[in-house]
Formats: structure tokens, C-alpha cells, sequence
């Protein structure tokens, strides 16, 4: 009989950059199995250890494959006797005109409503029902990664990406109420302006405006990402937590 791995577990979604990178650091120098789900698939130079082993090519905009998914981080999770002690819905797309500006709410196309929705929306629900049972065994912790741009009208980011976003927000609020019973926290993060790879021409121009007067960095945001999956955040759920240096007040 194969041995069961002891260590915690989590599954996260948008692992190849930015926040999801800084994530993944910081739960592996924490000691926890990470399982990584991105578009790309595993290159060697990713700097998290596991390797391809720990890693799930997946496209979330295509419902059909995250149900896949769903069935093989279940069949990975054989090994940690069937427990899951987070989940945390980082991905999110956020289209732009080809010269880089806002898609506004009349510019759109329909289609791309659509898929930013199933990948910033629907995903994280799919998800979470799919892996009930491994986050219940545990007593598991899920987060969402909205946005900033889910509670105002934001320079860059689309109609789309905000409203899935403003969506994201309320279905964690949802989740919470109906995940608690069975002992799942539910919780939310709200990032602002993150210095990543991708920044935004004029992000500077915010940056002046926001109280503490700098981008915040990519392990902070993982820090509080942590925090929520900890035993320090028992009692934490249905909370959106605001990570922006003050920029929402």
C-alpha cells in the first residue's frame, strides 16, 4: 500500500507568473505539495521544485478541459488520502484593443465576454465543486483573486475583467455561506496596482495617487494568500481582503 503524503496541498490556478509565481514560492518554502495549473506547460526553468509532476496543462476557458483537470488533481490527490487544504483561483484574462487601450462596455465582442467569464468566473466555481469532497476532508481554505477594478471604473482594465471580477467578488461571499457548514473557508483578495512583468503604460501616473505611494510587490500579495489557507485564519470567511497600499479609500 503506497505511503500518504503528509504534507499539505494546494491547487492553484495562474501559476506561471506575477502572483501566482510569488505563490508558489512562498507555499513551497512553507513545506506544502503545490499543484500547478497554467496554460503553458511545465518548462524547466520555472523555479518551483516539484517539477512536472505537480503540474496540470489546462485551458480554463474551455469547460470541457477543466472538468479534466478536475479528474486528475483528484487522482494526484490520492496520495494525500483525498484532502485538499487550498484552492486558490489566481488565473484571469483581461483583453485589450490592439493598440493595448480599455475594452469598454459597447467595444466588446460577445465572444470575448464569454470566455473572460468562464475563465475569471466560472472556472473557480467549477473548480471548487469539483474538489468539494478533497477540501471538506481537510477542513480546506479557498481563495479568489479579484481585483480592484471589481469596485470602480479602472484606466486599464477591461469591462469585461472588471465585471467578472465585481462577480468573483460576490460569488465568494455566496460560497462562503454555503461552503462553511462543511468547513471550508471561503475568502477573497482584492490586488490593486502589483508590480509584475506587465505593467500598464501610465501605471506611474496611479501610482502618485495611491497613499502609500509605490506599487506593491508580487510577495505581498502571496503573503495574505497565505495567511488566508493558515490555521491563523480560522475564523476568517467571506472576507474580500483590499491589497492595494490604500488606493480604495
Amino acid at each position: 500500500m503506497a505511503e500518504i503524503d503528509t504534507r499539505k496541498t494546494i491547487v492553484l490556478t495562474g501559476a506561471s507568473r506575477g502572483i501566482g509565481h510569488a505563490t508558489v514560492k512562498r507555499f513551497s518554502r512553507e513545506g506544502w505539495r503545490v499543484i500547478t495549473c497554467s496554460r503553458q506547460a511545465f518548462t524547466a526553468d520555472c523555479p518551483w521544485p516539484a517539477g512536472p509532476d505537480d503540474h496540470i496543462k489546462v485551458d480554463l476557458a474551455d469547460q470541457e478541459d477543466v472538468g479534466i483537470a478536475v479528474s486528475e488533481i483528484r487522482h494526484r490527490l490520492e496520495a494525500h488520502g483525498g484532502k485538499l487544504h487550498a484552492l486558490v483561483n489566481n488565473a484571469g484574462i483581461s483583453p485589450k484593443l490592439k493598440d493595448g487601450s480599455r475594452m469598454n462596455s459597447i467595444d466588446t465582442p460577445m465572444h470575448l465576454w464569454r470566455d473572460v467569464f468562464q475563465v475569471n468566473f466560472f472556472a473557480p466555481i467549477m473548480l471548487a465543486r469539483g474538489l468539494f469532497k478533497e477540501l471538506a476532508a481537510a477542513g480546506g481554505s479557498i481563495v479568489n483573486v479579484t481585483s480592484i477594478a471589481g469596485t470602480r471604473v479602472h484606466p486599464f482594465a477591461g469591462t469585461s475583467y472588471a465585471t467578472s471580477k465585481a462577480a468573483l467578488g460576490s460569488l465568494t461571499r455566496e460560497m462562503a455561506a454555503d461552503f462553511g457548514p462543511h468547513g471550508i473557508r471561503v475568502n477573497a483578495i482584492a490586488p490593486g496596482e502589483i508590480d509584475t512583468a506587465i505593467l500598464s503604460p501610465g501605471t506611474e501616473k496611479i501610482v502618485e495617487t495611491i497613499p502609500l505611494r509605490r506599487l506593491g510587490a508580487t510577495s505581498e500579495v502571496a503573503d495574505i494568500i497565505f495567511f488566508l489557507c493558515s490555521t491563523q485564519a480560522s475564523y476568517v470567511t467571506g472576507s474580500e481582503i483590499h491589497i492595494n497600499g490604500g488606493q480604495h479609500v
